[in-house]
């Protein structure tokens, strides 16, 4: 288990503009604003969505497109590194006019209605930067080191 002590950095809220990417909006400001470690959440509405299934089997991403409004019922997410610079890795969850829910991965290609969104910035000793996972196929935080 990877575990790293962290304290409270600066706080972040506010409204992305109608029409940005979800996603790249918000990675945007974590490169602006040099967060390199940190929790995001959202929620509002967007035009379309692209969210992403991982097929572990295949080691492989699957994508759905909904080309139509949706809800954001919640985004949950972290911020660290990935080849250097702030990644924002986030899961989403959705309803339509129906009121289904769905989600996934969260992906470019998400553009914004109206989004509120808080980022919660840790300072830590260490840095958390992603690295390929042999065992998983995923880019994900470094194992723990075993002394």
């Amino acid at each position: 288990m990877l575990t790293i002590s962290t304290r409270p950095g600066r706080t972040f809220m506010g409204r992305l503009a109608k029409g940005d990417d979800l996603l790249q909006a918000l990675e945007k400001l974590c490169q602006e604003q040099k967060i390199t470690l940190g929790e995001v959440r959202a929620l509002g509405a967007v035009t379309g969505a692209q969210v992403g299934f991982y097929n572990q089997a295949e080691r492989k991403y699957y994508f759905l497109e909904f080309d139509q409004p949706l809800e954001i019922l919640a985004l949950v997410g972290n911020i660290s590194l990935k080849d250097g610079k702030p990644m924002v890795h986030a899961h989403v969850t959705l309803a339509d006019a129906a009121g289904r829910a769905f989600g996934g991965h969260l992906a470019a290609g998400t553009p914004v209605f109206a989004c509120e969104f808080a980022i919660f910035e840790y300072l830590a000793d260490q840095v958390l930067a992603r690295q390929n996972d042999p065992e998983t196929g995923l880019m994900l935080w470094p194992p723990a080191t075993t002394k």
